[in-house]
């Protein structure tokens, strides 16, 4: 199958969407004169603000008669919901990591989730550009963090490549050029095609989009069957309950816009639309065989808390307990006193 789906996974500030642009400016999907300006996933007004990725996105690109589909996803574990959806639409990932800060706590927590989903993984060292750069003891803090992460054999034969986002280069060698070719022949071979189960429709719902004319778009991978342009299909909710719907339009993703399409078969990434009570992790499957696909689970919300030894200087000179009361009491007195003050200095003025 002429497809690959890709999910970009980094650090934030590491480069990751500079490098998803790089991507787009080196398959044409933008005219040689246009300007796109940087950043251009991160559409987002706050992602603009803040310099990060909050929310998936995706675009598709065409190389070599090879059709990719790259998704660009949150680089922060605050955001751990979304990563986990998005990383079950790829079959591979690529692993962007800064030439001297090397592995990053949300690297690591990215990037747990990626090998427990059996993604295969390409290392991509960025900025080797920049002062004091260390791309050979990165190299070696990754393999550490893929061998402390449990990776199987296969994923710790990761390829590696080198360059810098920002000049638009990358290659399997510290060898700077004038392209990311390098890079994107290492996607056509190393990330496996979408594995295809034979049977009926399914789709699992990882994320959704919105349109003022189209209303709510269920966004996901078609992992069995096709779907088709106006076909009734079957919505399965988490709570077990299936409902009958039609499809009234369907779209792949093209470039960084979406194109409508007749049909959409296994492994391909697609949008419906036509499908309004729908959930994240809904199931879209056959109306006479409606089977659902496992629930996506996401990791709870969590607060730490660390209880010490009391150690401060005050310690063992514990003092009284203090109630409104006592505070009561001691501003009746006070105040006692201070009429008591007035008084004799009123009957001194008197005297005299």
């Amino acid at each position: 199958m002429n497809l690959r789906n890709i999910a970009i996974i980094a650090h934030v500030d590491h480069g990751k969407t500079t490098l998803v642009d790089k991507i787009l400016h080196a398959t044409k999907v933008f005219r040689d004169n246009q300007d796109t300006g940087d950043l251009i996933m991160d559409s987002n007004d706050l992602e603009r603000e803040r310099g990060i990725t909050i929310f998936s996105k995706n675009a598709a690109v065409t190389y070599k008669d090879m059709k990719i589909n790259v998704i660009d996803t949150p680089g922060h574990a605050d955001f751990g919901g979304e990563v986990e959806r998005v990383l079950k639409m790829a079959d591979g990932v690529i692993l962007l990591v800064d030439a001297f800060e090397g592995p990053m706590p949300q690297t690591r927590f990215v990037l747990q989730k990626a090998l427990a989903l059996g993604l295969k993984p390409i290392v991509v060292i960025n900025k080797v550009d920049k002062p004091n750069c260390r791309p050979d003891e990165v190299h070696d803090a990754v393999f550490d963090l893929f061998f402390h992460l449990d990776a199987t054999e296969e994923q710790l034969d990761f390829p590696t490549y080198y360059g810098s986002g920002k000049n638009g280069w990358f290659n399997d060698s510290l060898t700077e050029i004038d392209n990311i070719n390098p890079l994107l022949d290492g996607i056509i071979k190393y990330v496996p095609p979408p594995h295809i189960h034979h049977g009926t429709l399914q789709m699992q719902i990882t994320s959704l989009d919105y349109s003022s004319f189209l209303g709510r778009i269920a966004i996901g991978k078609v992992a069995r069957g096709s779907i088709k342009e106006s076909q009734q299909v079957a919505l399965v909710q988490a709570d077990g309950a299936v409902k009958k719907i039609r499809v009234k339009e369907l779209y792949v993703f093209e470039g960084m816009g979406k194109k409508k399409v007749a049909e959409v078969h296994a492994g391909d990434l697609c949008a419906v639309v036509g499908i309004e009570d729908f959930n994240i992790g809904d199931t879209i499957a056959d109306v006479e065989n409606p089977e659902a696909l496992p629930v996506i689970s996401v990791d709870e919300p969590t607060m730490n808390m660390l209880f010490g030894i009391n150690n401060s200087p005050f310690y063992g000179k514990d003092g009284k307990f203090v109630t409104s009361r006592h505070l009561r009491d001691r501003l009746m007195k006070e105040t006692e006193k201070t009429w008591l003050c007035v008084l004799k200095k009123a009957k001194a003025e008197k005297v005299s």
